[in-house]
């Protein structure tokens, strides 16, 4: 693009720089314009200074944190030798050295990048290793950035283990990555690793404001809070919708346009849909559903965000000074108060366990809208039910027994209104209908929340014991565990298993233990399938018993015969009949 230049002379032209996206244009350069990853840079910063620099270095988290910025960093300060071309390790690259510049441009000879994505073989780990031996061009030492080394082949990761762990002294491997699962541990065990954490909104919001204070932008710091929100920590992510922002308000962020932009609720809407929900009134509450979502909201997002604000209400409940939340303005802060005030925790979270349910149903609904409208539907009409504890004492109330008008004299659960419209009608009964009882009322109800598994075997055992049949059988015979912990499952998926089985295990655990469950499908050693567990020991059991005097003069008398099963001789009981218990004498 050309524009005419300044001045008289209508045949000076210059030529227009490219526009650079604002995570290129303000992308860091040095340590100290690095936010959120304080312990690495105190780590890295002491290695330089102590000149104790590792070989290998794997940095790890989500995407946009800052993992290739930190290891193009890392080679500047491996490779600056200040402005007048004499200066060693540094942990301030001036930028301004050919090296730095270089580095900056990426075309520097001895700073290697590769995305291990597009070049993932063995024949190219190999063509890049077999510059290794060879002494660098310019700089002071040789630093190969791989990106999403996880992305490697099995082959290419063995061809990389033997220069990974005796590289030469002039050579540095900094690799980066999302999916630390995925990368062998021995590579790991060969690398100083970093965990580059999500940066909090707070400071999010801070340096979004710091870069439209730069470009001239006038933003709203709720619009920049929005930004913050959705970019989960991410810089580059809140970086590139911050540009679509200025880009679609036309040099102005304003909260109304970015919530337009995201598909975001509005924060006060989900407060009005979710006392509505809480109070019972169904018609208020797809009234409201249907204008956000004509508005342009994602339902999936605003199950999200009824999500988030339940948990936010039930932090206000149990800890009130750790419920600040930046994206609420003090109205809406007060409301969510108010409304802690009236819910009690257990009915907030029967909330939480209905909603992280049924976000799973919208999500897979083929029409999410007619599947979050009946999520809401279902917590409004249990706004009604009796807490199981509610029941307890009433049943304590009757003298142990259940009574037929317990329910109904019991003090009812504390609401922030009372119910209004013609949907909100309080049930009655009509006619010569027979009154139900409080052991008529459903038995999800009144159950209570199953022990916490302290095993693999244990969680199938209650799959089991709770009739699911399918998962059960799906978790002893396809699934290879890696890892567990109470909350936390990591499982190999067999050939042609349901991919939805993780989330089909989480989502029933969290609603049968009252405590959240994450249940992950992942790569690596994993143990056999309980099947083939109990298949093993079986064999190993008829070949003991093979093995066994006894038997063997059996076999031997009747050639051709084998250990068909063992089992458990059971004690015989008094004057039982031993021709009927003969069967089980094996």
């Amino acid at each position: 693009m050309r524009s005419q230049a300044i001045g008289n002379d209508p045949m000076a032209e210059t030529t227009a720089a490219p526009y650079r996206v604002l995570a290129r244009k303000y992308r860091p350069t040095r340590f100290a314009e690095l936010i959120g990853q304080e312990a690495l840079v105190r780590t890295l910063t002491n290695a330089i200074r102590l000149d104790r620099v590792a070989h290998a270095f794997l940095l790890t988290g989500v995407r946009g944190v800052g993992k290739t910025t930190t290891a193009r960093i890392i080679a500047r300060m491996l490779n600056c030798i200040g402005p007048d071309g004499t200066g060693g390790l540094t942990v301030e690259p001036c930028g301004v050295c050919q090296h730095c510049v270089a580095i900056a441009e990426d075309r520097h000879l001895d700073v290697i990048e590769m995305d291990a994505a597009t070049h993932s073989k063995v024949e190219e780990i190999r063509e890049l290793l077999d510059g290794v031996r060879y002494r660098p061009s310019t700089a002071r030492c040789k630093v190969y950035i791989i990106d999403e080394v996880h992305m490697l082949s099995p082959h290419a990761f063995n061809a990389l283990l033997k220069t990974l762990e005796e590289p030469p002294g002039h050579v540095k491997f900094v690799f980066a990555t999302t999916e630390l699962r995925k990368v062998p541990v021995t590579v790991l065990s060969r690398c100083q690793r970093f965990d580059l954490r999500r940066v909090e909104a707070e400071r999010l919001v801070a340096h979004f404001a710091d870069i439209a204070a730069r470009e001239g932008i006038a933003a709203e710091p709720a619009a920049l809070q929005l930004i913050a929100r959705a970019a989960d920590g991410s810089v580059r992510d809140g970086l590139s919708m911050l540009d679509q922002a200025i880009a679609h308000g036309g040099h102005e962020v304003k909260e109304g346009e970015v919530a337009a932009m995201l598909g975001l609720a509005d924060r006060s809407a989900i407060l009005d849909l979710f006392a509505a929900v809480v109070r019972g009134d169904t018609r208020a509450a797809l009234a409201e559903m249907r204008r956000q979502h004509a508005l342009g909201a994602d339902p999936v997002v605003v199950i999200q965000d009824l999500l988030a604000l339940t948990h936010w209400i039930t932090r206000l409940v149990v800890t009130p000074e750790a419920g600040a939340d930046p994206g609420l303005t003090s109205g809406d802060q007060a409301r969510g108060r108010e409304l802690g005030a009236t819910l009690p925790l257990p009915v907030l979270t029967r909330a939480w366990q209905m909603l992280l349910k049924g976000l799973s149903e919208v999500m897979a609904a083929p029409d999410p809208m007619g599947a979050a409208e009946m999520v809401l539907i279902r917590l409004a009409h249990v706004a009604d039910l009796p807490t199981p504890a509610d029941l307890v004492r009433r049943l304590e109330a009757a003298g142990g027994a259940p009574s037929a008008q317990a329910p109904s004299q019991a003090p009812p659960v504390a609401r922030p209104e009372a119910r209004r419209g013609p949907a909100a009608e309080p049930r009655q009964n009509k006619g010569a209908e027979p009154q139900r009882s409080a052991a008529a009322d459903p038995p999800a109800s009144t159950a209570e929340p199953a022990p916490q598994p302290g095993s693999f075997e244990a969680v199938v055992a209650l799959f089991a014991a709770r009739r699911e049949a399918r998962l059960a059988a799906l978790l002893q015979g396809s699934v290879h565990l890696i890892a567990f912990s109470p909350g936390r499952i990591v499982f190999k998926l067999a050939p042609k298993t349901p991919a939805t089985l993780t989330r089909d295990v989480a989502g029933r655990l969290t609603a049968w233990t009252g405590t959240p469950w994450v249940v992950e499908a992942g790569e690596g050693e994993a143990a056999p399938t309980l099947t083939e567990t109990r298949q093993q020991a079986d064999v190993a059991r008829r070949r003991a018993a093979a093995e066994h005097p006894a038997v063997r003069a059996v076999i031997e008398a009747f050639p051709g015969a084998t250990v068909a099963a063992v089992r458990d001789r059971r004690p015989r009981t008094e004057g039982a009949d031993p021709e009927a218990e003969g069967d089980d004498n094996g």
